[in-house]
């Protein structure tokens, strides 16, 4: 079968995340989602789990229940996990890099087009053979 029509599951999605879990894998998969340290909001769940105990409980299992758990293809590799992480926390950053990224490779085209298209090159390829 053809792997373009093959449907990805949603990157932008919130899941659980087993893989890097304690108890369910809900703070991973929101400190994932929202770009946050997983440790730092661990610890905020954990301090505000002290003054609304049945508030942070109930909505852990609900969130538990509710959010899906990471599926194993998300991504193909650390450097595309990485990218689709950078899109969610800063959208505007990640095209400004798509741009940048696309810039470059246009500028790089056009230099070997120049190249390409110059007597030097003809005159290099005449010499060559």
């Amino acid at each position: 079968m053809n792997d373009r029509y093959i449907e990805r599951p949603n990157r932008n999605r919130l899941y659980r995340d087993k893989d890097r879990a304690i108890l369910a894998g809900v703070c991973a998969g929101l400190a994932d989602w929202t770009g946050l340290n997983r440790v730092a909001l661990r610890v905020i769940v954990v301090l505000l789990a002290v003054p609304f105990t049945a508030v942070m409980v109930i909505g852990y299992l609900v969130m538990w229940i509710l959010i899906p758990k990471r599926p194993r293809n998300l991504y193909r590799d650390e450097r595309e996990e990485a990218f689709w992480r950078e899109v969610r926390r800063a959208p505007r950053d990640g095209v400004g890099q798509l741009n940048h990224r696309f810039r470059d490779l246009d500028q790089r085209l056009q230099r070997m087009e120049a190249w390409l298209t110059s007597s030097e090159y003809r005159i290099d390829r005449e010499l060559r053979d």
